[in-house]
């Protein structure tokens, strides 16, 4: 703590935390404007439709990804399975990846035309569709199956630590008891696991709310779906942002919800010792949860994955043909940049609230950190509004000037793409760098200055080095986040822009994911890079 920090430092911390702030602004203020009856409209006809889808969608997947989580998490951190280690950390690989390709490959496999329908009408001698029911994959229903088996880790990683970190003092009276296993779990496990759990549904269902490329592809009405057709559709921004607002209501209100379920769990876990908990012989139950864990992440990963590659084998020349080289090159420079500008305006605001005597210092971070909070749709309609005034601004004084303006300069070019991508994702930058931090004792600050160092000397010279970790980490992080975003690169992109998350979704809308097969192959490997670290990070608990 330095005391005496100049305020300018305070100015500096709350001028960033504005600029991450400014989407938000700008979406309350565009909701405020008058929209030509648009919104009424909608309000009179579909709007209670795409709220009810979008409600019916988020329970659906919330309870779904628990009924598959909860057995998979009690096995891995409870039980004697055979491939115990491998599922712990398996079962959280189908976060890398993107559900609107799994909906593709279930769609080829399970419609009509599909492999599964077609080999059960040659079975049954069925000639026409008319004489025999089959579920439509092409849904609500199927939307729902869709974005569970991709979401379903969430729920999967913060039971499978709440089950490990029970307390085994209560375990044992209920042994003492006469419970059961099974009396034991149901009557003490799962209930102590349940603020776990509840964190794990509701940022599920966040999630879900926030999915724009799922429920487009299954022509499912939802208010994100919503949000991207009033905008394009009736070009009005206001009545958008008023849909956007019924998203963000919903999504605060979960961050609220998630942040009351842990603290419910901190404050269970400082009732009770832990201690290492036996595991249960299942006998020759243990082949059936192998079965049950292999099956999950056949269905969630292994199978899509392995159409996936065969699609990149079979049709190589038409995926590595044309632009491939272009798209991933836009992908992968944007994703850096946005990277390393969330890491250096991260460190920028931790490290003015580590120094500042000031605790109001501490604000600006949480402040910037909001942003992860709003979906790409929502998120693209706040970045428009300020960019479009600088975009105005910056041509009008240039006609003050008496010079020719840049035009579009922020909305018409990828500046636009950057700005949302720092806005959703320096939180993560925030955090991965905020827990290094608070691994360095504040002894080592005192020290640097005792001998005369200034605040940048003791950033620079003590700091920077011990955090390379943390922020290697937090690049990586980021990296692949803006790698994978599609909402907002849909609608912020400059005309004729392609990046690999834009090009695959538009080969999955028209049908040809065969052609971008290879680049979704590319945005699944690199999202494993972070499921390698949490793996490093599960072993070390085991």
């Amino acid at each position: 703590m330095v005391v005496g920090l100049p305020k300018r430092w305070s100015f500096l911390g709350f001028f960033i935390a504005f600029l991450f702030l400014t989407p938000l602004l700008a979406l309350l203020a565009t909701a405020a404007f008058p929209d030509g009856e648009v919104f009424a409209h909608l309000a009179d006809t579909v709007l209670p439709t795409y709220i009810l889808n979008t409600l019916l969608l988020m329970l659906g997947v919330g309870l779904l990804s628990a009924l598959l989580a909860i057995p998979a998490a009690w096995l891995v951190a409870r039980c004697e399975v055979p491939g115990r280690r491998f599922f712990q950390w398996a079962l959280l690989l189908p976060l890398a990846m993107p559900a609107y390709v799994v909906a593709y490959v279930y769609t080829d496999l399970l419609d009509y035309p599909g492999p599964i329908q077609r080999t059960l009408r040659a079975l049954l001698g069925i000639d026409s569709g008319a004489d025999y029911w089959f579920p439509d994959i092409r849904s609500l229903g199927g939307a729902t199956l869709i974005l569970a088996l991709v979401l379903f880790p969430y729920i999967f990683l913060l039971a499978r630590t709440a089950f490990m970190e029970q307390s085994l003092s209560l375990l044992q009276a209920s042994r003492l008891m006469g419970a059961g296993e099974r009396e034991s779990f149901w009557r003490l496990a799962l209930p102590m696991a349940r603020p776990a759990i509840a964190a794990g549904v509701a940022l599920v269902a966040m999630e879900t709310a926030a999915d724009f490329a799922t429920v487009s592809y299954f022509a499912v009405p939802t208010l994100t779906t919503a949000v991207y057709d009033t905008w394009l559709g009736y070009g009005s921004l206001a009545s958008a942002s008023k849909l956007s607002m019924i998203i963000l209501v919903a999504v605060f209100l979960l961050i609220w919800l998630e942040r009351f379920a842990r603290r419910r769990q901190q404050l269970f876990q400082r009732q009770a010792l832990t201690g290492q908990i036996p595991r249960l012989h299942l006998g020759r139950w243990r082949w059936l949860g192998l079965g049950y864990c292999s099956l999950l992440l056949f269905l969630s990963f292994l199978l899509p994955l392995g159409i996936l590659l065969g699609y990149a084998v079979r049709y190589f020349d038409l995926s590595w043909q044309g632009d491939f080289w272009r798209y991933s090159w836009n992908s992968f420079s944007l994703s850096a940049i946005a990277a390393v500008l969330c890491v250096v305006f991260a460190l920028a605001l931790l490290f003015i609230a580590r120094i500042s005597p000031r605790a109001q210092d501490a604000m600006p971070a949480r402040l910037a950190s909001t942003g992860y909070a709003l979906p790409g749709t929502v998120l693209a309609i706040g970045v428009l509004g300020p960019l479009t005034w600088l975009d105005f601004g910056l041509n009008d004084f240039c006609a003050w000037l008496g010079i020719d303006g840049p035009g579009l300069l922020f909305t018409g070019s990828s500046i636009a793409l950057i700005f949302a991508f720092c806005v959703r994702f320096i939180a993560i930058a925030i955090g991965g760098i905020e827990n290094s931090w608070r691994r360095l004792s504040p002894s080592l600050d005192m020290a640097a200055l005792s001998m005369g160092r200034g605040p940048i000397a003791l950033f620079f010279k003590v700091h920077l080095p011990l955090l390379r970790t943390g922020i290697l980490a937090s690049l990586l992080l980021v990296f692949i986040e803006a790698m994978k975003e599609l909402p907002a690169a849909l609608l912020l992109r400059p005309i004729g822009f392609e990046n690999l998350a834009t090009k695959v979704f538009e080969y999955v809308s028209d049908e040809r994911l065969e052609q971008g097969a290879l680049g979704a192959i590319v945005i699944v490997l690199v999202g494993l890079i972070p499921l390698v670290f949490l793996n490093r990070s599960i072993e070390k608990e085991s």
